[in-house]
């Protein structure tokens, strides 16, 4: 099952202040816990979950009702983006949802090239519609 960004987020930010904690990181060098506040990995993980939830009943539904499930994760993606300030996802975290959401379609069983290509788009465009972030 695809890991969501969010998880992998949090043990960035648990692993450094460890670090700080034992002394083998500077203060100074450490910045993870403002590039990823409770806050933003809270609301992610709520909405990634949230996602996972609409996800499994959908493999034999229609591609409208596929987009609508991924439209509704980028708004509430987009919510928390711009709850953050619009500084919430940069561009590597913007990348890594992206994928998390194309990876969890495809555990599902959804053919996400497929889907893709009906809407004459490429499967890297499949947030495009509805993304702010």
């Amino acid at each position: 099952m695809a890991t969501r960004p969010s998880a992998r987020w949090r043990a960035r930010v648990d692993e450094e202040a460890t670090e700080l904690a034992a002394g083998t990181r500077a203060p100074s060098d450490a910045f993870l816990s403002e590039l990823f506040p409770e806050s933003l990995l809270a609301a992610t993980d709520g909405a990634l979950h949230a996602f996972e939830s609409e996800v499994a009943p959908l493999r034999d539904q229609d591609d409208e009702q596929i987009f609508a499930v991924i439209k509704r994760v980028v708004l509430a993606l987009n919510e928390i983006n711009e709850d953050h300030d619009g500084a919430g996802y940069e561009t590597e975290e913007r990348e890594e949802l992206c994928l998390y959401i194309d990876q969890t379609l495809t555990e599902h069983g959804i053919d996400v090239p497929a889907l893709a290509a009906r809407r004459g788009i490429s499967r890297t465009e499949i947030t495009d519609d509805w993304r702010d972030w």
